[in-house]
Formats: C-alpha cells, structure tokens, sequence
C-alpha cells in the first residue's frame, strides 16, 4: 500500500486494528483505490477519531495522497461524500448529529489534501486534481449526469449554507464551509493580476454557473452572518462533542497540530478572552463574499474565436469581456427588507432579489470600519448598489459610518495605502449627492477625541471632514507620489463647497493655510523650472536631479492651486452670510494670495477673492475703533456686514463637481487586493513561494511561515484601479 518513512507506518500489519484512524487515513493516501460505494467510506466518516499527528507526518500523508490520486481518485470520492453528507444534512430535520460528524470529517479530511494539491500543482488545468471518476465506477442516483464533480460539491455547499440556518448545532460546519471554500477559490493565487481567458479555477468556475436564486440567498445568508455575528456556541450541548475525550475528525486534531494544513483549529473559538469577543463566522462570511463578488471570468469575443487563432494569451483587452458575476449581481440589487415590502408583495422583479435590513447592515459598518475588509465591503455596497447608497444619504445619524472613516484618515501612518484610498473614494461618493453635504453640516459633535492637534468642541461634523480631508493632503504633500490620493481629497472638499454651512474657524483657517502650503511649493517648483531654463547645455546642478519631471509636477500643483481657489470661490459665491469664519480667515491671511493676482491661471478665479476683500476691508476701515482689533470686534463686523451683502461684482463659475468612476478593469486592483486583505487579516494561510497573483518577497527562514504580516506590506502598494473625472 506504501509506506510513509515515519514510524508507525500507515497502514503496518499488527501495529493497530484494522479500522483505528491512523489505518484509515494510510488507506486513504495509499495505492489501493476504493471504489465510491465501498463500505470503507462509511467507516472513514462516521468513525470518531482520537488522534494527533505532527505537521512532518501530515505533510508526508498530503505528498502520498497526491502521488497516488491519479490512479485512485479518492479526492474526487471524497468530494462526493461531502456533497452526499452535506445534502443529507439539508436534506435531514435538524441535522442529525450523525450527518453532521460525517460531514465535518469528509470536510476536514477533502481540505487538507485538496489545499496540498492545489498549492503545488503544476499544470495550468489542474490536471492533478484528478477531479473525475473512472468510466467503470458507478455514480450516485442524485449525481446528475451533466454535472461534473466540482459542480456537485460546490452546489452543495451553497445548498447548505444557503438553506440551513445557523444553530448550536451547525455553527462549526457553516463556518467550515467558509474556509473549505477559501480552499478552493485559492487557484487564483497561483494567477497574475491580470485574469486571462486561458484561466482555469474548477471551483470558482463552478460557482459561477449556480442557478441565480441560489446565489442570491448565499449572499444574503453571507451579509446576515457579518450583520449577526454569531459567536461559536461554547455554552450548547453541541460542546461536548468536542472534548478532549472524544475527537470527532482525524483531520481536525492534524489540523490543531499543524497549523498550516488546517484552516481554524478548534481552540482559536475557545483559546482566549480576547478570540471569544470576535466572530469567527462573521470574518469567514466576509472573506468568501468579498471573494465571490470581486472574482472576473475573462472570455474571448465570438468573433475572435471565428478567426481561429490557436492563442489568447496575447489577445488586446478590446478582444476580450468579462462575463457577468452572478454574486457581485446580487449584491448590487440587495433591497431593504423594510422599505421595500410594496416590492415583495408586487413581485416586482422578476429576478431574486437579496433582502437585507439595511438599518442593521448600517450599525454594523458603524462597528466595523476599522476592518479593511469591512471598508472593501462598505465600498462595494456604496459605489454599485443605489438602494443603499440612498439609504445612506437619508440617514440622520451619518456621523456612525463617518467617523470611523475620519478617524481611519486620521491615523494615515498607521493604515494601508489602500484603505486609504478605499475611505477618500467613499467620502467622494457620498459628497456628489448635495443633500449628504448640507446634512454633515448640520450634525454637530460634543468633542472629537481622537484628535489631538486642537481642541474640538461643538464642531461640526462638515467642519471634521474639512478638517482631516486638508490634513490627509498636508501629510502626503511631500511625497505626491500618487496624484489620486491628493486629487480625491480636494474633489470631496470641492463637492462639498457650495453647501458650507457654518464652518468652524479652525477649518477656516485650514483651508487657507492649504492654498498657503500648495503655493510654496509651487512656487518653489516654478522657480527651479525657471532656472533650469537659464541653464547653458550641457551643464547641469544637483537640484535637477530629482525623482520627478518638475515641469509635470508644476502642472499638478497648478491644478490643486485651481481647485482650492475653486472651493474659496464656491463658499463666497454661495454661502458668504453662512461662513464669517471664512471671510475672517481670508481677511487674516489675505497676503498669500496677491502673489498670484495677476497669474494667467488664477486671475479670474481671485477677482472674485479681492472683490469679497475689497468689501470687508472697507467696511473695517469705516468702522471707528478705540484701541486694537480683537477676533471677537473683527468677527462682529464680518458677521453685521454679511447681511448686507448682495454680491455685486462677483463672477458666476460653473460649478465644479466631481464624480467617481471605476476603470474600466478594476479586477486588475480588487482580485489582488482581496486575497492580500484575506491573507493578512484572517486565520487562512498558503504557501508563499507559491503565490503568483501578487509580488511577495520573504526571506528563506519565513517560507514556511505563512505568516499575514508579510503579506499586509504589499497593501502599501499604488492604488490604480480608479479614476476621478470632473465635470
């Protein structure tokens, strides 16, 4: 049967009974093939199991299975007993407890080989998978004949997490699940970036095919975990079952000794204090949905295939499409079972649709958001589905989505490049409605905590954004190695600009030591731009060797310049008697912006600037005053001479107003980014070496490690998925 070189030898005559675990295992990685119907299938999942076995012996049980699995095929048997189980489970009231162990160790056991198989494979088909059965074997009567093995399991697994509630008694099979199909949807990281139309994932190709009712409610099922967020039942008699005395699944104590074969061993639900307050349901549930909804089938246009070329891999992007998503689709059109009942009793749509309740999913961003999957999620939901994205913007309460996010912004050194991005792009998003605008205005918070540079009392929460928007730009200004970063800052702050109500004058004052801080360096830049025109050739100074084209880098700061004098001339043209904190805050820096008065590029926007100037000025200087000028005596002049202002010869500007849009290939950023946020915030793990989707460079040492923090360093990478359009 072969031998495994370790002692004791799987399967040795006398060293134990014939059917103790340890023999049944060796039989299943052996020479012998079993055939589906054979009685030892039984005896392998309804046996409890009590054995402990090293990550040394699982690796080598895991390299015996895959060198005999192409001649006995028992991944793909076990793969249909998991589906038989699981659907007698569905099938059974209440999941008898006999179905369930039987379900959990077909699970266990189909894991650990088929993660060992899949990390390793070599072909691009997954030839070693071995996903069939022999001609001569006889099939299950519910195994349909136009259904291939990977089909089967995978319907029954959304089968059971779709129409089996979550209970005492199924928690750990519902959240096994979860992580067997992280298991299976992991032959992307063995792809690049970019998905081909030669990309072969038998399991994730599986999903995509499953009837749309089905995926609508796994995806609901999905969204309802990571709104319950049910905690492993330590209480329940389901306990019991896994107590030292009695293990149910050989595989589950392997995995609780080798911690890179299985998933999420026992002990993580039940080890601490701290891992007791999360749920484990709730982060899997999100994982695999973020995983479905961000996953892009490529396909070749019919009329490429006419032509006959034998090749796609060098096929123009214009060449190739992306079949619709069935689980991005259903969470696009999810629908708030409260508001929508008119809907459900119409049958109004044809389609399934999810129904979630849109109040509670709300809450729980609220609760979240210092997740970066949660952010992903959250942007998902904002930036496709218009349901909830109007259900946002009618919320009284926004400060619970928002200063999660601010904070997030707040804390820029300490957080991912792209959760960055992910935050700006949803405050983008929900600033080119106006009404989100005028209401973050009038939302007035007692204090602001977490910020410490000034004392924030009774601010606004319009004044916070301002605020940490502006200190988001300051913080990266050095640097503008991504102009997207800077961009999408000023373009929420300039959606935000013609409903300013009652800014704060600590916000006041940012927003002009902004213009003050972008016209340095601009005007740094123009002077080095200048100088090297005056510079004979063939001579050069080191302050030309710089990283960055310096007549490019003066156009983008010319651009900020432009949007900031646009926000200035937004506030004063629309909400000069709302704003005297504004126009003190002009009045008192109004030196920085004559420099550029007579610019050919800024004139037009500053007339307007020294027109509102013009008119304060000379309402101070008619005021007669004993003494000096107090903030207090200033402010009241501003504030009496608001009333009276009617705006005579002021200029009327389009008003600006940007919009967010996805490029065109946005999987080329999310497929990456997903599985980098997988890696690093959950309890799964694959091989490093192994990973191609996305550049990962560990030293020799930490190969085996497996360990997320590496992984969360790629997260620093550029963001060039999106792009911001003005119009």
């Amino acid at each position: 049967m072969g031998g495994v070189p370790s002692t004791p030898r799987w399967g040795s005559a006398g060293m134990r009974p014939a059917e103790t675990a340890e023999n049944l295992i060796g039989e299943l990685v052996g020479e012998k093939s079993y055939p589906l119907a054979s009685d030892y299938w039984q005896k392998l999942l309804e046996l409890p199991f009590d054995l402990r076995l090293p990550p040394d012996r699982v690796l080598q049980a895991s390299q015996l299975f895959a060198q005999n699995n192409c001649n006995t095929r028992h991944l793909a048997k076990i793969l249909i007993h998991l589906a038989l189980c699981l659907q007698e489970c569905v099938s059974s009231s209440g999941v008898p407890s006999v179905a369930l162990v039987k379900a959990l160790n077909a699970l266990y056991i189909s894991s650990v080989f088929l993660r060992y198989l899949i990390e390793n494979v070599k072909s691009d088909d997954f030839e070693e998978l071995h996903l069939s059965l022999d001609a001569s074997e006889a099939i299950p009567i519910t195994f349909s004949t136009d259904q291939n093995i990977e089909q089967l399991v995978m319907h029954s697994v959304l089968i059971f997490l779709g129409k089996v509630d979550v209970s005492n008694n199924t928690y750990l099979l519902h959240h096994e699940l979860l992580n067997f199909m992280l298991i299976v949807t992991s032959t992307q990281l063995l792809r690049g970036p970019s998905p081909g139309p030669d990309d072969i994932h038998p399991f994730i190709d599986a999903l995509m095919v499953q009837e749309h009712s089905l995926v609508s409610l796994v995806v609901s099922k999905l969204l309802i975990n990571y709104i319950r967020r049910p905690n492993f039942p330590i209480n329940s008699s389901y306990y019991s079952i896994f107590s030292e005395v009695n293990q149910p699944g050989v595989l589950q104590r392997v995995g609780s000794a080798a911690a890179n074969f299985v998933l999420l061993p026992f002990n993580l639900f039940v080890g601490s204090t701290r891992e007791a307050t999360r749920s484990p349901l709730a982060e899997s549930s999100l994982n695999v949905l973020l995983i479905l909804i961000h996953y892009r089938k490529c396909m070749v246009m019919d009329y490429v295939k006419d032509r006959g070329d034998k090749t796609s891999d060098s096929l123009p992007k214009e060449e190739l499409y992306f079949s619709e998503n069935p689980y991005c689709k259903a969470l696009e059109n999810a629908r708030d079972i409260e508001f929508d009942r008119l809907e459900i009793e119409g049958n109004v749509h044809n389609a399934p649709l999810v129904r979630l309740p849109f109040a509670s999913l709300f809450d729980t961003f609220g609760m979240c958001l210092a997740d970066e999957r949660s952010v992903l999620l959250l942007y998902s939901m904002v930036q496709g589905n218009s349901a909830f994205l109007e259900y946002v913007l009618v919320r009284t309460d926004l400060d619970t989505l928002l200063m999660p996010m601010l904070e997030t912004l707040y804390n820029t050194s300490r957080r991912t490049s792209n959760q960055i991005y992910m935050v700006l792009i949803i405050l983008l998003i929900l600033s080119q409605d106006s009404s989100f605008s005028a209401s973050i205005h009038k939302l007035m918070l007692p204090s602001v905590p977490w910020y410490q540079e000034h004392l924030l009392h009774q601010t606004s929460l319009g004044s916070l954004m301002v605020i940490i928007l502006i200190r988001t730009v300051k913080y990266n200004l050095s640097k503008l190695r991504d102009v997207y970063l800077h961009t999408n800052c000023l373009a929420t702050l300039a959606n935000m600009a013609p409903h300013v109500h009652r800014l704060s004058a600590y916000a006041s004052q940012r927003l002009v030591s902004l213009f003050y801080m972008l016209a340095c360096k601009y005007n740094k830049l123009a002077e080095i731009t200048n100088d090297k025109m005056h510079i004979p050739n063939g001579e050069s100074r080191e302050e030309d060797n710089l990283p960055e084209d310096t007549s490019a880098e003066l156009h983008i700061y010319t651009d900020f310049l432009r949007i900031v004098l646009e926000i200035l001339n937004a506030i004063l043209t629309y909400t000069v008697p709302r704003n005297p904190e504004v126009i003190y805050a002009i009045m008192h820096r109004q030196e920085v912006f004559q420099p550029f008065r007579n610019h050919p590029r800024f004139n037009e926007l500053l007339e307007n600037i020294f027109t509102v100037l013009d008119f304060f000025n000379s309402r101070m200087d008619a005021q007669k005053m004993d003494g000096e000028w107090s903030v207090e005596k200033v402010l009241e002049v501003i504030i009496i001479n608001c009333r009276s202002w009617r705006g005579e010869g002021m200029k009327m500007f389009t008003q600006l107003h940007f919009t967010y849009e996805q490029e065109s290939h946005p999987e080329e950023f999310f497929i990456p980014y997903v599985w980098q946020l997988v890696l690093s915030c959950s309890s799964y793990s694959f091989n490093p070496s192994c990973i191609s989707l996305f550049p990962l460079d560990l030293p020799s040492e930490k190969q085996d490690s497996y360990m997320g923090e590496e992984v969360e360093k790629l997260q620093n990478g550029e963001f060039n998925g999106q792009v911001v359009t003005s119009v």
